[in-house]
């Protein structure tokens, strides 16, 4: 029953993309009849009376390849990079440029097997849409709320301490206040139109770009110059292994008692100790790469997402070895690793150890910016995200409807509207929040990244059966024709899907050992099981 079930719910997908590909080739139709007749009125001078229905809004097209690279880019640049590297750095040492290494790849992998089925059908939701479509339905809803409801988690954090720096600057501004002049504000943006929300983004990321560039360049020159530096090491990439035990200081995965934990990353809670080393920073440095699937959410507005995708998901490699790799290691030649101490970030302090205070008051302001890309990005994919499940039945009807810019404004208000009522919490119950609401969302990156996978091997599947949508690129074709017609192929596709979902196994074995994490993974489960219960009920409801 099971089985028969699924191979409705595929069936109804199936039927409903091909749908959508009929009512494309009308209102293509339709267009070329209207745009006939208005030629033939101003040729004759004669009203013509046509029955042609008015074009539906619809996404807007309006992403350039510049808009993408930057988006791409900014993406895998965050708070967690500026301030989050230095729990990486204490649980690991300088091994954790072999834990951003390894990470890289596999988050390359991933992006790769979504940008293979964003090439071949570009459509807005992206992962939920293709789970949908080449799943199940019930798969679809499960990975759109999902991702959905995990941005909502980090829209309500990043509003929650962007007053922090708002208040570097201005110390009597009241952190609501900040919190929703940004709302507010990064709402309205997100309602102009996609090209605004390009622009936008665009920026945002050059500045993050110049802030860590700036930072490589200034490290480089004070280890070749030989400057002098606050911690008495004279600058040198041989700090790696000569300070602090080493490359490897905690070898691939050991127990620091509490003395030594508070030094290696651990929760004040761990009174006993924690588990640290260079699988345990895996976690940390996972995480640190949430936003970069943002480019499959883009295919459905990008002009030429045939030539723009593949451009920036290829650039993840060389994205991840300058932002993380080569920052990271200057910044370990200049400052000591074991002197990372997480009190300010680690890009402050490599400037502080040579005398440069004000590199403090910089990086506040590339905070801000990058807070405010966040949220953008965020709202911005959240409202996608609603008007795909609400065309696939999955999501009310009101959210799959788009104002005359082609913006989806009912998605962009409730995902704004939901996120106000999470910083609310925050602010009433902060404790209540960070521990067990932010659970969630860390879970949730895993749950998304395992459904990508799967949806890719069963994305194969239905294009070598010859059932892929009409308005797909491979329509028509089947068998080993249709996948060798794949234009982006995720390589060695027969095996990489099971090795990433085998190290994204090993990321949720990891977590059970750190106290922490182990509430994600309960979180997770109890998720994972809320959100099948609402779609039985949302699906038992419509059968009535």
């Amino acid at each position: 029953m099971a089985q028969a079930s699924s191979g409705n719910e595929n069936a109804n997908s199936t039927a409903a993309g091909n749908a959508e590909a009929t009512n494309t080739a009308n209102t293509t139709s339709a267009a070329n009849t209207s745009n006939t007749a208005s030629v033939t009125s101003k040729t004759t001078n004669k009203p013509v009376h046509t029955t042609d229905a008015p074009m539906p809004p619809s996404l807007r097209k309006q992403l350039k390849n510049r808009h993408i690279q930057l988006i791409a880019l900014g993406g895998a640049i965050g708070t967690g990079l500026f301030y989050g590297s230095s729990e990486s750095i204490a649980l690991a040492g300088p091994s954790i440029l072999l834990a951003y290494l390894l990470g890289g790849a596999m988050i390359f992998l991933i992006v790769r097997a979504l940008s293979e089925m964003s090439v071949e059908d570009p459509k807005a939701g992206a992962f939920s849409y293709y789970a949908s479509t080449y799943w199940s339905r019930r798969a679809g809803f499960i990975s759109g709320w999902n991702y959905w409801f995990n941005y909502i988690l980090v829209a309500m954090v990043e509003l929650a301490v962007v007053g922090s720096f708002v208040n570097y600057w201005f110390p009597n501004i009241p952190a609501w206040a900040s919190a929703a002049f940004f709302l507010v504000l990064i709402t309205a943006m997100n309602l102009f139109g996609v090209s605004k929300f390009g622009e936008f983004e665009f920026w945002f990321a050059i500045i993050k770009i110049v802030a860590v560039l700036a930072m490589i360049v200034g490290g480089i020159a004070v280890v070749i110059m030989g400057l002098p530096t606050d911690s008495g090491i004279r600058a040198s990439f041989a700090n790696w292994f000569t300070v602090g035990g080493g490359f490897m200081p905690h070898g691939l995965l050991s127990w620091q008692a509490a003395a030594d934990s508070a030094n290696a990353g651990a929760s004040a809670g761990a009174a006993a100790g924690s588990w640290s080393g260079l699988l345990m920073a895996l976690i940390v440095v996972m995480f640190s790469f949430g936003g970069t699937e943002l480019i499959g959410i883009t295919a459905g507005e990008t002009a030429d997402p045939r030539r723009t995708i593949p451009k920036a998901t290829n650039g993840i490699i060389w994205r991840i070895l300058v932002f993380y790799v080569v920052a990271l290691g200057v910044i370990m030649a200049v400052v000591p690793w074991n002197q990372i101490d997480g009190n300010s970030s680690p890009f402050v302090q490599i400037f502080d150890s040579i005398g440069v205070h004000t590199a403090a008051g910089i990086l506040n302001f590339v905070c801000l910016t990058a807070v405010m890309s966040v949220y953008n990005s965020g709202l911005y994919s959240n409202s996608r995200m609603l008007y795909s499940l609400a065309r696939q039945g999955n999501a009310p009807a009101y959210l799959g409807k788009l104002n005359k810019r082609g913006v989806p404004v009912a998605g962009v208000l409730t995902s704004s509207a939901i996120t106000v009522i999470a910083v609310v919490v925050v602010f009433l119950w902060p404790e209540f929040a960070f521990n067990y609401l932010m659970s969630i969302a860390t879970i949730a990156a895993v749950i998304n990244w395992t459904i990508i996978m799967i949806t890719e091997m069963k994305f194969r599947k239905v294009v070598a059966a010859g059932a892929s949508p009409k308005d797909s690129a491979l329509a028509g074709l089947s068998g080993d024709a249709a996948l060798q017609a794949i234009a982006f192929k995720l390589p060695f596709a027969k095996v990489t899907p099971w090795v990433v979902l085998t190290f994204l196994a090993l990321m949720v074995a990891l977590m059970c050992f750190s106290a922490s994490y182990r509430i994600a993974v309960i979180a997770g489960i109890i998720g994972l099981a809320v959100l099948f219960t609402a779609y039985a009920a949302s699906h038992r409801k419509r059968a009535h």
